[in-house]
């Protein structure tokens, strides 16, 4: 099993910026995926960024541009830098990783970590 730790989350102002951390503990395969998922209140789940292990990212066309995911993958830690945040973005951010080079393949997730931006 795999333990994920979040941190950085709080309540901002429009135009702020917050940096979220999410470090990884346990096992985890080499082919993997770890990134960032995000609800907001009536909302679906939705991918927010992703990195590959070999670090191709992913992002969701609302943050193009004013987010930034990285990982440490000697840390097993991937983190996601949230620069000009806008009220749209208030949701409850979610760490995932999921390994393709297990099986059965694993999707594990943090507990969450609130983000508010104020308007």
């Amino acid at each position: 099993q795999v333990q994920l730790v979040e941190s950085g989350g709080g309540l901002v102002q429009t135009g702020e910026s917050l940096r979220l951390s999410c470090a990884a503990s346990g096992s985890i395969s080499r082919l993997n995926v770890m990134g960032w998922y995000r609800q907001a209140p009536g909302k679906q789940r939705e991918l927010v960024a992703t990195m590959s292990s070999d670090g191709n990212a992913n992002y969701a066309e609302s943050v193009k541009g004013r987010f930034t995911i990285s990982r440490d993958n000697a840390k097993n830690t991937v983190y996601l830098q949230m620069n000009s945040l806008k009220p749209e973005d208030t949701a409850v951010y979610y760490c995932n990783v999921a390994q393709m080079g297990i099986f059965p393949p694993q999707s594990s997730w943090g507990q969450g970590t609130q983000v508010t931006v104020s308007s």
